[in-house]
């Protein structure tokens, strides 16, 4: 394709000016090497035959080579430095942490009923204290906060990063005041997330860091939903009134064991870096393992990719409770995919471990018939294309043995029946990537349906700490090895 924007048409004085080319024309120009190498031939000569089949060779003298070519080149460069000036340098942010949110009442019943969860916190001109566990370093580092299931806006009051150290405290000298748009304050719109701006800050791998948030309102005062992550499996801590940010440590601290509002953690990693999402249910997410130690299986996946030195980001998006087909604890895996999973910075891989609660869980409220192979597979299909519509690879897992679990009514012969059928789909599918086999290292050999002893957490269900060991050691690290690709265009 010819460029309209050729050497010969910047020569001044040509007796043909042309209108000064809009931004994405110099953009096209910048980085598209065939134009400019269009433009300079066109600068120095073409030869072009005649009808009789001589050849005709337009020259120019050499001081017109000399100061045409220089003029082209010189052109190029400013075209670059004006893009340079206008973008500043391109960073490639990948995501070294990340949570799913659930909507969360802002007021519950003032008696909260036997079995039922308890009155969610509120927050009223406090400050919070949450660590959250990277997977990958970087030394720039952004945040992602989150409204998602808020009807009204929430004003943050200031929001710091730093290192955690013991406890509830912070590294001195760690602490970095973020700031959203240049400004210390921000509101987030009902249903909305915002960024952080960047800020320096050398993030280690497989480190804790500490996010504060300051909250100068009183959340009770105008009911909305909170957006949280319930089973954070992490203390995190509420302040006394007022706002502590960056404080050593938080005065009046009490404990609580969810994140709020927050969404991700980002930094700027080398081109070459990308990430895997984990999408599930409460295995996943961890359930029943020890609280603050990270003994989450993708906690133990992220250690075994830094041991064996593959910079990928680990982005755990369990929830617990979640299902395939059907909102619950949290919208289903179909309809959260956009939001939780090819949102994310830097995601090159997915990976997939639902549909055990679709099969328990209808069972258990009677919601619905719980699905057929057919229904869940026809899933799992959706999970597949839309991720390869967005060029990523993507894997999955059997489903773990369950029999005898402690929830009455969970288990059933015919969830049993089509957990059998749903494992034999994707051993023999190959419509995955790429599968691991978790209900052939987890189960029993004496009891195929049940989970193997020293892997059970008690309730026949969950894993133990253990058991999440031995699923992130069943991980075969070459699929992501063998499919990692060029990371995407950065953000």
């Amino acid at each position: 394709m010819e460029s309209n924007w050729t050497g010969r048409r910047c020569l001044p004085g040509s007796g043909n000016r042309q209108p000064r080319p809009s931004v994405g024309t110099l953009h096209r120009l910048a980085h598209w090497p065939s134009r400019s190498a269009v433009s300079c031939r066109d600068i120095l000569g073409s030869v072009s035959n005649s009808r009789g089949g001589s050849m005709k060779l337009r020259v120019v003298t050499g001081v017109q080579v000399v100061l045409r070519l220089a003029i082209c080149l010189a052109f190029i460069g400013l075209v670059q430095l004006s893009l340079s000036a206008q973008n500043g340098p391109i960073e490639h942010w990948v995501g070294t942490w990340a949570t799913a949110g659930v909507l969360s009442p802002s007021q519950a019943p003032a008696q909260t009923p036997a079995g039922q969860a308890p009155r969610p916190p509120s927050f009223n001109n406090q400050t919070l204290r949450q660590f959250v566990h990277t997977s990958i370093g970087g030394e720039r580092v952004r945040i992602v906060l989150t409204n998602t299931f808020g009807t009204r806006a929430l004003a943050i009051g200031g929001a710091h990063v730093s290192l955690r150290d013991k406890g509830g405290a912070i590294v001195s000298g760690s602490d970095r005041a973020l700031t959203f748009g240049g400004a210390q304050t921000t509101v987030i719109p009902p249903g909305a997330i915002i960024v952080s701006d960047a800020v320096n800050l050398t993030v280690p791998q497989l480190g804790d860091m500490a996010i504060d948030l300051y909250l100068p309102g009183d959340t009770a005062a105008t009911p909305s939903p909170l957006t949280i992550h319930a089973g954070a499996r992490q203390t995190n801590y509420v302040s006394s009134t007022g706002s502590h940010l960056g404080a050593p440590e938080l005065p009046g601290a009490t404990p609580i064991q969810s994140w709020f509002f927050l969404a991700r953690v980002e930094v700027v990693a080398p081109d070459r870096v990308g990430a895997i999402v984990t999408l599930g249910d409460s295995i996943t997410d961890g359930y029943n393992s020890t609280p603050d130690t990270n003994n989450r299986w993708p906690d133990h996946l992220a250690r075994r990719l830094a041991a064996a030195s593959s910079s990928m980001g680990v982005l755990n998006l369990g929830i617990d409770g979640n299902r395939v087909l059907m909102d619950g604890a949290g919208v289903s895996a179909l309809a959260r995919l956009d939001r939780d999973v090819l949102v994310q910075a830097g995601v090159t891989h997915v990976f997939v471990l639902e549909g055990i609660n679709d099969l328990g869980i209808a069972a258990l409220f009677k919601d619905g018939p719980p699905p057929t192979p057919a229904e869940l597979i026809a899933g799992h299909r959706q999970l597949i294309a839309r991720a390869h519509a967005r060029g990523l690879k993507i894997f999955a897992a059997t489903l773990l043995p369950y029999e005898g679990t402690v929830i009455p009514g969970y288990f059933t012969a015919a969830g049993e029946t089509t957990r059998q059928a749903f494992n034999q789909w994707l051993r023999t599918g190959k419509e995955y990537d790429g599968i691991i086999d978790f209900d052939a290292v987890m189960r029993d050999p004496a009891q195929p349906t049940k989970i193997l002893p020293r892997y059970d957490s008690g309730d026949h269900l969950h894993p133990s700490d253990a058991g999440y060991q031995a699923m992130a050691n069943a991980f075969d690290l070459a699929l992501i090895k063998e499919g990692l690709r060029e990371a995407p265009a950065a953000r």
